[in-house]
C-alpha cells in the first residue's frame, strides 16, 4: 500500500502532486493501493491519527509512506509503531520536513526544496538517497509541481562510489516507487 500524508495545505495540492507522480492516479487509488491520509479532518502531524488510519485501512500488507511538511512528522511516528508491531515498512519519502529526526529500520529517502534545507536537514539522517531542487523552489511549490522541479539526486552508485545525478523530484519519486515495486 502506497499512504500519501499531506501537510497543511490545500487538498487541491496533494492532487496536482499526485498527477505530477503517478500517472492515472485516480485509478490506482479506486484499486485501494493508494490511500491519502484525511489532513481536513486530523492534524498531519499527528503520529497517533496516521497510525490508527494506517490500522483502519490496511491491517496486513506492507506500506510506503510519502510525506510533506508537516505530515513527515506524523508519518515518521506512525511508521515506527507500526513496524515496532512487527509490520513492514517499504519505506518513508519525506518531502521538506525540515526540522525533523529521519531515523528507521527501513528506507529513508529525503526530499528538499533547496539546498540549505538539504543540507541543515542531513543532520537529522539524511536518508538513504536524497534529492533537493536547484534552483531552489519555493517550499509549496515541489508538492503541487514536482514534475518541474528539478534538482539533484544524491545516491551511491553500485561500486560504492557517492554521485549526484540531475533529475526532477517526480523522476526521483518514480524511481524508488519503482525500486519498491508499487509501479
Amino acid at each position: 500500500m502506497l499512504l500519501i500524508c499531506p501537510g497543511i495545505h490545500e487538498i487541491k495540492l496533494t492532487e496536482c502532486f499526485l498527477n505530477g507522480i503517478i500517472e492515472n492516479w485516480r485509478e490506482q487509488q479506486q484499486l485501494g493501493e493508494l490511500l491519502i491520509f484525511p489532513t481536513q479532518e486530523y492534524p498531519a502531524y499527528s503520529s497517533f491519527d496516521i497510525y490508527d488510519f494506517i490500522r483502519q485501512n490496511n491491517p496486513k500488507s506492507a506500506i510506503l509512506i510519502i510525506s510533506f511538511s508537516a505530515g513527515v512528522v506524523g508519518a515518521i511516528g506512525a511508521a515506527l509503531a507500526w513496524q515496532h508491531l512487527g509490520r513492514t515498512v517499504t519505506g518513508l519519502i519525506a518531502i521538506d520536513g525540515w526540522g525533523v529526526p529521519l531515523v528507521g529500520k527501513f528506507p529513508i529517502y529525503r526530499i528538499s526544496h533547496d539546498y540549505f534545507t538539504h543540507w541543515s536537514s542531513a543532520l537529522l539522517g539524511s536518508g538513504n538517497q536524497s534529492f533537493y531542487a536547484d534552483p531552489a523552489v519555493e517550499h509549496l511549490e515541489i508538492w503541487r509541481s514536482p514534475q518541474t522541479t528539478k534538482g539533484w539526486w544524491n545516491h551511491e552508485t553500485s561500486t560504492g562510489i557517492k554521485t549526484a545525478t540531475p533529475t526532477t523530484a517526480a523522476t526521483f519519486i518514480q524511481n524508488i516507487l519503482k525500486s519498491s515495486l508499487w509501479i
